[in-house]
């Protein structure tokens, strides 16, 4: 799902940083795995597992500008916090120390499944 073909923007939906940024790599690396931390943070109120290892986070962007834009989705659409949920996401990536600020983006589409979902949030929800 990463998207590296703007030459201003890192992308990463694995932890690891796209290569054309001009964001140093070290310091690229550390945003990374800091929004990464940030995003373990919050979970999903209906599920024992925080919204990363759900899988619920598609795609995010490191811009030059520090600016951090993240595409996410929902277990389901008509799940009861999709109101809160991205503001959940955007108050905990703010705390990353280094970023100019945060953009979340909802989508439906690709559908989430519990194929998204990892190891350890098989583990927490006791289907592994």
């Amino acid at each position: 799902m990463s998207d590296a073909s703007e030459t201003d923007t890192a992308a990463t939906d694995t932890g690891t940083a796209a290569t054309q940024s001009a964001i140093p790599r070290e310091e690229l690396a550390r945003l990374s795995d800091d929004i990464i931390s940030a995003l373990k943070t919050v979970y999903d109120p209906e599920i024992p597992a925080d919204i990363y290892e759900l899988g619920l986070i598609y795609k995010i962007d490191i811009e030059d500008d520090r600016m951090v834009k993240i595409q996410m989705t929902l277990t389901a659409p008509g799940c009861p916090v999709a109101g809160e949920m991205p503001g959940w996401v955007e108050n905990a990536v703010n705390t990353v120390e280094g970023i100019s600020g945060v953009d979340v983006s909802m989508t439906f589409d690709p559908p989430w499944t519990p194929d998204r979902m990892s190891e350890e949030a098989q583990v927490a929800v006791g289907w592994y």
